[in-house]
C-alpha cells in the first residue's frame, strides 16, 4: 500500500523527528501507485503497475548535513535510517551555503487530486490503447504510444514543528501515428489531472489526419518564416527559457537576465508587451503542491508583466546574501493568450509554417538563450489560410526571448507537459521571422 493517510504519514515523521539527536532534522515521506500501458505497431506491447513508498531523512550538526533514505517503516528501520543520516553528517564537510530548516508554515491546499485518475484500472488503460489503435488499423495507419497515470502522496515535517501533507494524481498520454510506408507522421499528446476529461478516440484523429496528410513532404528552403507553434511545440522552447529565471545566475552574470555591469534585469522590458507569464499553485487547470522542496509556501507570482521582468526566483541562501525576500520555487508556468484556437490562427495566415512538435532541443548560447532543435511529426506549409502541403522537417536556431518579441498573435492557452516534467499553460503562437537553418530527413 503506497498511499498513506495524513495520520499515518505524520505518525512516521513524528517518530523520525523524535529519534534524532542532531541539531535539526527534516524528513519527507512520499509514495504512489503508477500504472502504464505501451503500444506499438497497432498492438499493446507492455503494461504494468509500480507501487513504491520512500522516506528521506536529513539531519544537520551545525553546517554539516547528512541524508539517508529507506523504504521500510518499522521502528527499528526508522531508527536505523536516522542514525545513518547522523553518521553521514558527522563525516561531511561544512556546507558554506547551509540554510536552517524553515519554521512552522501555513499551507493553503491546492486541487491536485482526482478520484477518477486514481481509480484508473488496467482494463481502462487497455481501452484507451484500443481507442488509439482501432481507428489507425482501420485506416491502414500505424500507432505507437504510451499512457502513464498515477496517484501519489507526499508529507514532510521538521524539528521546528512544520508539517505538510497532500495527495496528487495525473495522467500523461502521447501517441505517434505513421503511414505504413513510414513517410508520414502525426503526433498528439495530452497531460491531464482528471482522466475523465480525456477522450483518446477523439484525440487520435488529430495524429491520424497529420500522418495521412504529411506523406508527400516537399523541401522548403531554410530561412526566416512566419510560424504557428502549437502549444506542445512552444513548450520545449519556453520551458527551457524558464530555467534561467533564478536571481543568482542573473546576478552572477550567467544568464540572459544578467545586466551589464552587474545585477539583473528586474523591471526591464525584454519581450512584447502582450507577454504575461505567471505562476499560480491554485490555477484550476495546472494545480501544483502548495509548497516547494524547501517547505516554503508557494504563491501566485507574476514573472513577466506586459513584457517586463517582474520577479525572479530567490533561493533561501541567495535571498539571505542579497538582502532580498526568499521565494518558493515556482511549481507551474502559465502564459496568457487570446481566445483563438490553432485552427483559427491558421485560417487567418496568408503564408507560414505550422509546427506540431519540437524535439532534441539543446543550448547554444545561455547569454541569449539561443536554442537549436528539430521539428517533427507534422510540419505543414500554410497558404491563404489553409494547410497547402506537408514540408520536410527543419533544424531551427532560435531564442525564445527573440521569439516572444516577434509575436503576431497568441491563441487560447491549453495545458501541456514541460520537458522536465512540470505542467504549463501555453497558447498556440503565431510568430514572425522564426529561423530555420537546415533541412532534416526525419519525419
Amino acid at each position: 500500500m503506497s498511499i498513506f493517510t495524513e495520520a499515518q504519514a505524520k505518525a512516521i515523521l513524528d517518530k523520525v523527528i523524535a529519534l534524532s539527536k542532531a541539531d535539526e532534522t527534516s524528513a519527507q515521506i512520499g509514495g504512489g501507485i503508477a500504472g502504464n500501458v505501451r503500444f506499438a505497431r497497432n498492438n499493446i506491447s507492455t503494461a504494468g503497475v509500480v507501487d513504491d513508498t520512500e522516506l528521506g531523512v536529513q539531519v544537520a550538526f551545525g553546517k554539516r548535513v547528512g541524508i539517508a533514505t529507506i523504504n521500510q517503516f518499522d521502528d527499528a528501520s526508522l531508527e536505523r535510517v536516522v542514525r545513518r543520516a547522523e553518521d553521514l553528517a558527522k563525516l561531511a564537510p561544512e556546507n558554506p551555503e547551509f540554510m536552517p530548516a524553515v519554521g512552522k508554515q501555513t499551507y493553503r491546499p491546492t486541487s491536485t487530486f482526482s478520484e477518477a485518475t486514481a481509480a484508473l484500472t488496467p482494463e481502462a488503460r487497455a481501452k484507451i490503447a484500443e481507442a488509439s489503435i482501432a481507428p489507425c488499423r482501420a485506416q491502414k495507419l500505424v500507432a505507437a504510444g504510451f499512457l502513464e497515470d498515477g496517484q501519489n502522496f507526499v508529507a514532510h515535517a521538521n524539528s521546528n514543528g512544520n508539517f505538510g501533507y497532500q495527495r496528487s494524481a495525473q495522467a500523461d498520454y502521447t501517441c505517434t501515428v505513421r503511414t505504413e510506408d513510414g513517410r508520414g507522421s502525426g503526433w498528439v499528446g495530452r497531460n491531464v489531472k482528471d482522466i475523465s476529461t480525456f477522450d483518446a478516440g477523439e484525440d487520435i484523429q488529430i495524429a491520424m489526419r497529420k500522418a495521412a496528410a504529411s506523406a508527400e513532404a516537399k523541401a522548403l528552403e531554410p530561412g526566416k518564416y512566419t510560424v504557428i507553434l502549437e502549444p506542445a511545440a512552444a513548450a520545449g522552447l519556453v520551458s527551457f527559457m524558464m530555467n534561467f529565471f533564478g536571481a543568482r545566475s542573473a546576478d552572477e552574470g550567467r544568464s540572459f537576465l544578467s545586466k551589464k555591469g552587474g545585477g539583473n534585469k528586474i523591471g526591464e522590458q525584454i519581450m512584447d508587451p502582450r507577454v504575461n507569464i505567471y505562476t499560480d499553485p491554485w490555477h484550476p487547470d495546472v494545480p501544483v503542491l502548495p509548497w516547494d522542496n524547501e517547505g516554503l509556501p508557494r504563491q501566485r507570482t507574476q514573472i513577466i508583466d506586459k513584457g517586463k521582468v517582474a520577479n525572479l526566483e530567490y533561493s533561501r541562501f541567495w535571498a539571505s546574501k542579497q538582502g532580498k525576500p526568499e521565494t518558493a520555487e515556482w511549481g507551474n508556468v502559465i502564459m496568457e493568450g487570446g481566445t483563438k484556437s490553432t485552427a483559427q490562427l491558421i485560417a487567418e495566415t496568408e503564408k507560414g509554417i505550422l509546427v506540431t512538435r519540437t524535439w532534441y532541443i539543446r543550448m547554444v548560447d545561455p547569454q541569449t538563450v539561443l536554442l537549436t532543435g528539430l521539428t517533427r511529426d507534422g510540419t505543414f506549409y500554410i497558404e491563404n489560410g489553409q494547410l497547402k502541403y506537408p514540408i520536410k522537417n527543419f533544424r531551427f536556431n532560435e531564442s525564445p526571448v527573440i521569439m516572444l518579441n516577434n509575436i503576431d498573435e497568441l491563441g487560447r492557452p491549453v495545458r501541456v507537459k514541460a520537458d522536465e516534467g512540470g505542467t504549463m499553460m501555453l497558447p498556440p503562437m503565431k510568430l514572425r521571422d522564426f529561423t530555420f537553418t537546415s533541412l532534416s530527413d526525419a519525419v
